[in-house]
This record gives structure tokens, sequence and C-alpha cells, in this order.
């Protein structure tokens, strides 16, 4: 196992220092999980266009491009491309986030804002229905670079 990036040998919080690294194009997905009733996964999947889960999709994009602002050591980056679906299953909805750019450090973080954002507009949505409701699972599921 690496060391910290984020953290001195002293025990110091750092930004990490990508100045010298050239830039790359960046891409990175994740997803998270919002554990429901069936009931309430059904009512969910009903809900007309322009619903609880738009509202979430755009929730979740927002949140990407803030990724800097809400996590103290993360760089701001140029974001190129950010998507968020949402998928109603039986007992729940699978959230996933892409993000991409170019530049000299990853959107992992990005992509798990994303994700992580749009499950908690889900679970708001709905709490007053179900309030056995979970978000689980968040994780990166692909990490990619290419040099430019």
């Amino acid at each position: 196992m690496g060391e910290l990036s984020h953290v001195t040998e002293a025990g110091d919080v750092r930004m990490v220092d990508v100045g010298g690294k050239p830039l790359s194009r960046r891409r990175a997905v994740a997803r998270a999980t919002v554990r429901m009733a069936e009931e309430t996964a059904r009512r969910l999947r009903e809900l007309p266009k322009g619903d609880a889960l738009a509202t979430a999709q755009v929730a979740g994009i927002m949140a990407a491009k803030r990724t800097s602002e809400l996590i103290p050591l993360c760089h701001p980056l140029p974001l190129s491309h950010v998507e968020v679906s949402l998928e109603v299953g039986v007992g729940g909805v699978e959230i996933t986030a892409v993000a991409e750019t170019t530049a000299q450090t990853g959107v992992e973080m990005e992509a798990l804002t994303a994700v992580s954002v749009a499950a908690l507009t889900v679970y708001d949505m709905a709490k007053a229905i179900d309030k056995a409701m979970s978000v689980t699972d968040v994780r990166l599921v692909e990490k990619t670079k290419e040099p430019e």
C-alpha cells in the first residue's frame, strides 16, 4: 500500500502539487444505490418526467461541478462532461455518474460526489413515505487516463 497523498511525513494535511504533471484525458465512473421498499420504488417509477429522478440527476451534475468547494483538498477541475443516470429497480435506485476532464489529476472525486448527492436527493424526495431507506454501495467502478 502506498502513502497517503494528502498527508506529509510530519502528519500535516496538504493539497497535492500536480503542477509538474502533463495534461491527460481522464474519466471516472462511480455508482451508488438507494435501497427502499418496493412500494417506494414503484411510486418513483410512476412519476411523470421532470420528477424526483430528474431533480436528482441535476443535483448530481451540479455537485460534480462543485466538488473542490465541498472536499477541501480537491483541485478545481475543468470538467468536459458529467453524466448522471438513475435506474429504478424493484427495491431501489441505482445511480451511475461519469465525469471527464483533460487535466493533471483525476476526476474520481467528482464522480463519487455526483452519485452521493444524487442519492441523497432521491432520499430527500422519498423520505416522507419511506423511513427505512438507505444509501449504500457508493463506489468507484472505473478510472481511466489517456495521454494527451
